[in-house]
């Protein structure tokens, strides 16, 4: 009789336990999302909040628009917003084109001192930017690249190469060198592999890398900083001059940071479900 008692015991308690398991984990997930969203938030907020307000309130107080009406009407923020984007944008798919083959070529080849390049690649990731950024502005001014979207593209391309080609490396060493053997066996060509067998298979690494690129060159701020001057100026700049001598805007500088977080949002969602592909490809080995 007490066995029976035991045995039930134990099953009302692993049907609370199956009961509890996925609400408990829920809300851990809930209450992590919350904690990962409270900055975005609560910058949302203080873009409705006048610098009166900043200190005085913090969830209850009167919204308004005077900060979006001072960044967005009467100044060149959008003409900002667009030139960061061309910056961004040309250094990735430059990135794209130049570094997918690169890191095929450090996947698939063998040749001396291999490591060594594919290490000497990511250091330029490592490197302070501060320490580089005096050679390369004297040099642009030699050359006439100070100050222009090619020379900020080019530039850039520290800030986004390294990342793609370490992380597109890795998902080309997942993938079986069979694979190319028998497309080769079927006539194709080696630029046919290529494009129309690996490029398929490392899509989602690559939009995942490539959307980490963005990311990176999308927030830049030393080589905008040094290297850009009246002509382009990214919104990362643009935004230094809402924090005056006396004081700083906050309202103004949530207004033109939340703007500026919207390109990878929307990317982000666009491409949902590549980049979560590309971030767990090849996790899992067996």
């Amino acid at each position: 009789m007490s066995n029976q008692l035991q045995l039930t015991d134990s099953s009302k308690n692993k049907s609370i336990l199956k009961i509890l398991e996925p609400i408990g984990r829920n809300l851990g997930l809930t209450l992590f999302a919350m904690f990962a969203l409270f900055p975005l938030v609560w910058m949302v907020i203080c873009a409705f909040k006048s610098d009166a307000q900043m200190y005085n309130t913090v969830f209850v107080f009167q919204p308004t628009l005077e900060n979006f009406r001072a960044v967005l009407i009467g100044t060149d923020y959008f003409k900002a917003f667009f030139q960061n984007l061309v910056v961004a944008g040309g250094a990735v798919i430059i990135t794209v084109i130049a570094g997918v083959p690169c890191a095929y070529a450090l996947a698939r080849y063998n040749f001396r001192k291999k490591e060594d390049v594919a290490f000497q690649i990511l250091s330029f990731k490592f490197a302070p930017e501060i320490m580089v950024i005096l050679p390369i502005f004297l040099i642009f001014q030699k050359v006439g690249l100070y100050d222009t979207f090619f020379g900020l593209i080019w530039v850039y391309q520290l800030i986004t190469m390294p990342l793609l080609i370490w992380v597109v490396r890795g998902y080309f060493e997942d993938i079986s060198v069979e694979v190319e053997q028998a497309a080769q066996l079927d006539g194709y060509t080696w630029y046919e592999v290529f494009f129309k067998t690996l490029v398929p298979l490392i899509k989602p690494g690559m939009v995942a890398a490539a959307l980490l690129a963005f990311i990176f060159a999308w927030n830049s701020f030393t080589f905008p900083l040094i290297l850009s001057g009246f002509k382009i100026q990214t919104i990362t700049i643009t935004a230094l001059r809402y924090i005056a001598s006396d004081t700083v805007h906050y309202g103004q500088v949530a207004v033109a940071s939340t703007i500026a977080v919207l390109p990878e949002v929307i990317v982000a969602l666009f491409i949902q479900k590549h980049l979560v592909r590309g971030l767990s490809f090849g996790a899992v080995k067996g």
